[in-house]
């Protein structure tokens, strides 16, 4: 029994996690592409290829236009990464355990998957996207406050947390990585002076701007800001954050020998140096990030879930 619980605790937590990640992504895209000349050849692919899902994306639309990437990304239920895929996901992980998350959490969750599918066919024009997506995002941002103050803090709420801080340093290492490499300016001389708009909207796909400001007190440049979302211990969305925190959670779980060793093995980011790594070799470092996330997910599931 506490496997089945255990585990859809975790993946409610996970596609929850997603679906904010997904609606922000969009919205900042968005904003970027205003502040941006029109020769930059950035558009709404990068967001594509962020997810990982650009051979079925392909499959099922001619070109990556605006139009075509939101309803991908958002709107349909085919997708397995998209938003609405993850809230009905979510909504369907807690109905199962509607007798250990908060009442009031599980009838937010039943009503933000309700009133999206509503909404969606009038909602994804430029003009009420925007709110649209802000009002999903404030609504799960609810919900984490909901489950951190009203929740026993007991395994089920750690199957919680790191289901949350493993979808996090996932889309943490995915923006750094396709960003870096969509974003930064080539070849072009003009273009450099757009690196701090390029940036920042980096940060602000994963709500870090304010929080690097704080943190950096300088401007907004391509190796500290690879440093802070790799490395900083402090930011939640940071990549090592989201490590100390699974691991903070598996400390206090049976069965967790195999899980803390490999934990430990993904927290020697800290001895890197990312920062100082050129495009080519912090794609390759990124994608062994990403491999190992995959894999400890799999130790888990092996550990708790089996």
């Amino acid at each position: 029994m506490l496997s089945r619980v255990a585990q859809r605790i975790y993946w409610m937590a996970r596609y929850l996690e997603r679906a904010e990640n997904t609606a922000r992504m969009v919205n900042v895209n968005a904003h970027l592409l205003l502040d941006l000349p029109k020769k930059l050849p950035i558009g709404w692919s990068p967001l594509i290829d962020i997810t990982g899902s650009g051979a079925l994306f392909r499959e099922l639309f001619a070109d990556a236009s605006e139009k075509n990437v939101v309803r991908f990304l958002i709107a349909d239920a085919r997708i397995p990464g998209s938003l609405m895929t993850s809230l009905i996901r979510a909504r369907e992980n807690a109905r199962t355990i509607r007798d250990i998350i908060p009442r009031e959490g599980w009838e937010i969750i039943n009503a933000l998957y309700l009133d999206t599918k509503a909404a969606l066919p009038t909602a994804l024009g430029q003009k009420r996207r925007f709110v649209f997506l802000g009002s999903i995002m404030g609504k799960i941002e609810q919900l984490n406050g909901l489950f951190s103050s009203s929740m026993l803090h007991d395994v089920g709420y750690n199957f919680l947390r790191m289901g949350r801080n493993l979808e996090r340093a996932d889309m943490t290492t995915r923006i750094v990585d396709v960003r870096s490499e969509s974003l930064l300016p080539q070849e072009s001389e003009d273009l450099l002076p757009f690196e701090h708009v390029q940036w920042m909207s980096v940060l602000q796909s994963l709500s870090a701007y304010q929080s690097y400001v704080q943190k950096i007190q300088g401007p907004v440049r391509r190796r500290s800001a690879v440093r802070f979302l790799l490395q900083d211990p402090d930011f939640p969305r940071a990549f090592y954050h989201c490590v100390l925190q699974i691991r903070a959670c598996l400390r206090t779980l049976p069965n967790n020998d195999t899980p803390m060793r490999f934990v430990g093995r993904i927290s020697r980011i800290r001895r890197a140096r990312p920062d100082e790594m050129e495009k080519n070799q912090l794609h390759d470092y990124v994608d062994r990030l990403q491999l190992n996330l995959a894999r400890l997910d799999s130790i888990i599931a092996q550990a708790y879930f089996v």
